[in-house]
């Protein structure tokens, strides 16, 4: 399906804002959006009342120094995508820093390149919202804050929030939104599970193990104005006969509900 026809989809399910995968092979792809089509995106998303809100597609962190190069024009380009989608308010962009190391052992890696995407941030004018993910090198709220505080809290960097990666684990969801609050940019939203002692992702609300009416609130009252993205997992899609518009109504279906129950009003983009 290409992007201006999910676009309309996603606006018949209720929807009001929309992140757009831009990843290599992705229709929302940089390569593939022209001047024109980024124009005629950016029109039919107004139209619709939809908000697009941020892109993903920024390599993960490499030690190897013409990688890390390329990475930096990478994002240099959905900078620019990020503006012509938007221009009075330039799309987040969401990122992983990825590693299997632990936290000490990749932290310097992470601190040099992550240097390097903040000062692209600064110049290209746009945020990056850096996610803290199970499984990986960086997988607590407390390394995230921890790494922009060594980097100087850049004002360019911020947290992407999604409790998936710490739910099933010491760390209470209460807890977490209170560490995280004041760094968060974007908060994500889907299901976990532990099947054969790993933690597999599901769809927001597939569980109904995380109450997603207190996570909304708490983050309202703490002051938090930000997007709630409903996130697939690749561990969903990639599963043969995947049905990605199912997937979409299930989980606003789930969600929706939980705004009226936290008495958070939904902002509607005209």
């Amino acid at each position: 399906m290409s992007t201006e026809d999910g676009l309309r989809e996603l606006a018949k399910i209720g929807f009001d804002t929309v992140e757009l995968e831009c990843h290599p092979k992705c229709d929302a792809e940089p390569e593939n959006l022209p001047p024109a089509r980024r124009a005629e995106i950016r029109r039919i998303a107004a139209d619709l009342g939809l908000r697009l809100s941020g892109v993903q597609g920024v390599p993960v962190p490499s030690a190897n120094d013409q990688q890390h190069a390329a990475a930096l024009e990478r994002l240099k380009v959905l900078a620019q995508l990020a503006h012509d989608l938007d221009p009075d308010h330039p799309l987040l962009i969401e990122a992983g820093l990825a590693g299997r190391d632990p936290w000490e052992k990749a932290r310097p890696l992470f601190l040099q390149r992550v240097a390097d995407w903040a000062k692209v941030a600064e110049s290209s004018d746009v945020t990056i919202v850096i996610k803290p993910h199970r499984d990986t090198s960086m997988d607590r709220p407390e390394q995230a804050i921890e790494l922009f505080k060594e980097l100087g809290t850049p004002r360019r960097l911020r947290m992407s929030f999604d409790y998936s990666h710490f739910a099933l684990r010491d760390i209470p969801m209460a807890e977490a939104i209170r560490v995280s609050l004041p760094w968060t940019g974007f908060v994500a939203i889907k299901d976990v599970a532990m099947e054969n002692g790993r933690g597999v992702f599901k769809l927001p609300g597939e569980t109904k193990q995380i109450d997603y009416a207190a996570l909304i609130r708490q983050f309202h009252e703490g002051g938090y104005r930000g997007d709630y993205n409903c996130e697939v997992s690749a561990m969903i899609f990639n599963k043969p006969g995947f049905d990605y518009l199912a997937a979409a109504r299930f989980s606003y279906d789930n969600i929706a509900p939980a705004f009226i129950a936290a008495g958070v009003s939904r902002v509607k983009h005209a």
